[in-house]
């Protein structure tokens, strides 16, 4: 009896050999690669893609979640935001903002990328970490820092520069205030890829340059600036993508004052939907910022394809 039972145990038992093979299948599903991989769909899908697809089915829709309102309208907010002044006029602040904080970014931080990697600057690496470290400080801490330099009463560039100017509350200066403030943030970013696309530069072209007679303006013009042209381009693309988010720096430092006059079409975006309470409004917004800097970004993706194929 004892006999029969051992027999039907062992039957009922797997073969090792299935166990291993099992196990090699499961190992084979979960490797690290194949979590990893699943993890990013995972988190594109969930935080990503869900998102903006809410965000094109709410623009269709009058959406106030905080009282379940959900009715179809079509493309109305679509009509309303397009025949809105003040989403015209946050466009244009946003593409002011844009444009002279990419130029100046551009600007100095290729200036700064030439001086450092010239022969008459001591001390490149500290230098280097300097310039970079606004780039990773907070923005919110840096508008903080920067608000308070610009009051009129106790901040301290009215103080060094003699003026007696109230930098966020008067229309004038308000947008420049925030610019300069973007400028002193983000340039430590192009100067790090600026001085990473200087030392990859072939320093034969150079020294065939030196030997033709070229002097230095000559060699910047005509190999310097087209060698860097991806760089550039990066810069640009990325910061334009940036830039036109532009939320962050606005509502912590004038709050769209004085009146509407340093509103972004983000920051009009955040209006709509958390002070007004018009989701869907703000929905048809994001989606008009989304396509529009899809179409700027392949623009000029097509423009640098142009000229270097020229």
């Amino acid at each position: 009896m004892t006999n029969v039972n051992r027999s039907a145990a062992r039957a009922a038992q797997p073969a090792s050999g299935e166990v291993s093979g099992a196990r090699q299948v499961l190992g084979r599903i979960f490797t690290m690669r194949n979590i990893a991989v699943v993890s990013l769909v995972v988190y594109f899908a969930v935080f990503m893609a869900y998102p903006i697809f809410s965000a094109f089915a709410g623009s269709l829709h009058d959406w106030n979640p905080l009282i379940d309102k959900y009715d179809w309208v079509g493309f109305d907010n679509f009509v309303n935001v397009l025949t809105d002044g003040l989403f015209w006029k946050s466009l244009w602040n946003t593409a002011i903002y844009s444009f002279f904080s990419i130029l100046f970014r551009v600007v100095l931080g290729l200036a700064l990328a030439l001086l450092l990697s010239s022969k008459l600057v001591k001390c490149k690496d500290t230098l280097r970490g300097l310039f970079y470290m606004p780039t990773i400080t907070p923005l919110v801490a840096v508008s903080f820092v920067w608000m308070w330099m610009f009051d009129p009463q106790c901040g301290m560039i009215d103080k060094i520069t003699g003026l007696d100017i109230s930098w966020l509350n008067d229309s004038r200066y308000a947008m420049p205030a925030v610019i300069i403030m973007t400028i002193w943030k983000d340039f430590g970013y192009a100067t790090v890829l600026y001085l990473a696309g200087i030392m990859a530069l072939p320093r034969d072209v150079y020294e065939a340059a030196q030997i033709d007679g070229a002097n230095w303006w000559q060699t910047f013009r005509s190999i310097t600036l087209p060698l860097l042209k991806p760089t550039t381009l990066l810069i640009v693309i990325t910061s334009l993508i940036s830039y036109l988010q532009a939320y962050v720096q606005i509502l912590v430092m004038t709050k769209g004052g004085p009146g509407t006059d340093t509103y972004t079409i983000s920051y009009l975006i955040y209006d709509q939907a958390f002070q007004k309470y018009n989701f869907g409004t703000a929905s048809a917004m994001s989606v008009i910022l989304f396509v529009l800097t899809g179409i700027l970004t392949i623009l000029m993706f097509k423009a640098s394809g142009d000229n270097t194929e020229a």
